[in-house]
């Protein structure tokens, strides 16, 4: 359990770092500046999508493309609910801040998932080879 725990905390990480860098890029071509709690619902946003996308193992059973589709739509749900919370808190978001978020969500969602889905893909073709060599070494 700890070394999951260590995994998910390193991955949260990388992918905080490199959506934070790619959003300092952005803002510095489009000369547009963040705040704090931008940056605090960026790393929340991040952490419940690394999050789902850890969960992958209890999907095991689906077909990948079902799997891919509803951790999805678990990752937009308990953004919404971040986000909903958020608003209660601090300020209102408007329809199109809603649409606007989930737009900037989406996208690197769809890159950090496929990233993140091949690494497993291959991890898993590697321990196939592997075991597939044991058994016809055992034959």
């Amino acid at each position: 359990m700890a070394e999951r725990v260590k995994t998910y905390l390193l991955e949260l990480c990388c992918v905080f770092t490199f959506v934070s860098v790619v959003g300092a890029i952005v803002n510095i071509i489009c000369g547009t500046q963040t705040n704090n709690l931008n940056v605090l619902v960026m790393f929340a946003t991040c952490a419940i999508a690394t999050f789902v996308l850890f969960l992958h193992r209890l999907f095991d059973n689906v077909s990948p493309l079902v799997m891919i589709i509803v951790q999805y739509l678990v990752a937009c749900a308990l953004v919404g609910l971040m986000l909903w919370i958020v608003s209660t808190v601090v300020s209102p978001i408007t329809p199109r801040g809603w649409f606007e978020f989930y737009r900037s969500f989406t996208i690197p969602y769809i890159f950090l998932a496929g990233f993140y889905y091949y690494r497993v893909f291959s991890e898993t073709k590697k321990q196939d080879k592997l075991i597939r060599e044991i058994q016809e070494k055992k034959k």
